[in-house]
């Protein structure tokens, strides 16, 4: 029923734009679809995906369940990220890192494929992104590995129980996400700046915000800052690095959360010989309950 409605809506692309830090891509393309996918299982927007019928962004979909950014890396280069992530725990905290050559993620979900199972990929080579494919099934190697790390999206929903607007999955558009001046923790060759996305907040709900997300470590926790964004660096929240802008309303404060979009900035600074991701947006659906990444 769910998948037969939305091959009828596909037929209902919205056009591709572009971004700051994109080859092009379909950053708003959120429509009612999502809606249906609600109460979708992850297999199921997971077959969507394979079969591209889906190929938007992935916030509010599979309410429920854990979402997550991917980084796949040459085994040259693995255990330098490994220890990138145990040293930037709250930007990148890991889920499930797949055997070498292997593109399943028999923790998160043990019958999915990352060649196919996301939206839409990005490709850098030595820093510069040249590809953003839906599929890397011609870009995968056997000395591939692969490594999911939690997305803020997971909590959205408890969010969105309490109360709290998420005026990115009102509006149908991508979380607006930023890269600051604040510095990770560098591992081997990889270095670089902290990306956080920010969410407009209702001033009276921020702490109740704070204390709700500090529940979901796995998903990147606690806020990294409430309030002005130039301590953080951002000069225009008009201007997201990555995403669109979502603005605070006058009774709105800005706040902050770590991201898994942290990698991409990193690659763009350390250069690795190859590094995919997923596009800003486009994450994995696991099959962990979101209950599951609080821990």
């Amino acid at each position: 029923m769910i998948l037969g409605s939305i091959r009828r809506a596909e037929r209902r692309r919205l056009p591709i734009s572009r971004t700051r830090n994109g080859i092009g891509s379909r950053e708003n393309e959120r429509d009612d679809r999502a809606d249906e996918f609600e109460a979708a299982s992850p297999s199921e927007i997971r077959r969507a995906i394979r079969g591209g019928i889906w190929s938007g962004i992935t916030a509010g979909l599979a309410t429920g369940f854990a979402q997550a950014n991917l980084v796949v890396l040459p085994r040259s280069d693995a255990f330098d990220f490994l220890l990138f992530c145990v040293r930037n725990p709250q930007a990148c905290p890991l889920i499930d890192v797949t055997d070498p050559g292997s593109p399943v993620p028999t923790l998160a979900a043990p019958e999915a494929d990352l060649r196919t199972d996301l939206p839409r990929y990005r490709v850098y080579e030595r820093g510069v992104l040249v590809e953003e494919p839906a599929s890397i099934a011609h870009r995968w190697r056997d000395d591939m590995v692969a490594f999911l790390l939690g997305c803020s999206f997971t909590f959205e929903r408890a969010l969105i129980d309490a109360g709290i607007r998420m005026r990115h999955i009102e509006q149908n558009v991508n979380v607006s996400m930023y890269r600051t001046n604040r510095t990770c923790r560098a591992a081997g060759k990889f270095f670089g700046p902290l990306v956080v996305s920010m969410r407009p907040v209702r001033a009276d709900l921020v702490k109740r915000a704070i204390a709700i997300t500090s529940a979901f470590p796995g998903s990147h926790g606690t806020p990294v800052w409430t309030g002005d964004p130039a301590e953080l660096g951002i000069t225009d929240l008009a201007e997201p690095d990555w995403g669109d802008a979502v603005l605070p309303e006058s009774d709105e404060i800005p706040v902050f959360w770590a991201c898994g979009v942290t990698p991409q900035a990193v690659a763009i600074q350390s250069r690795p010989e190859l590094m995919i991701t997923h596009a800003p947006g486009h994450m994995f659906v696991t099959d962990i309950p979101a209950a599951g990444a609080r821990a």
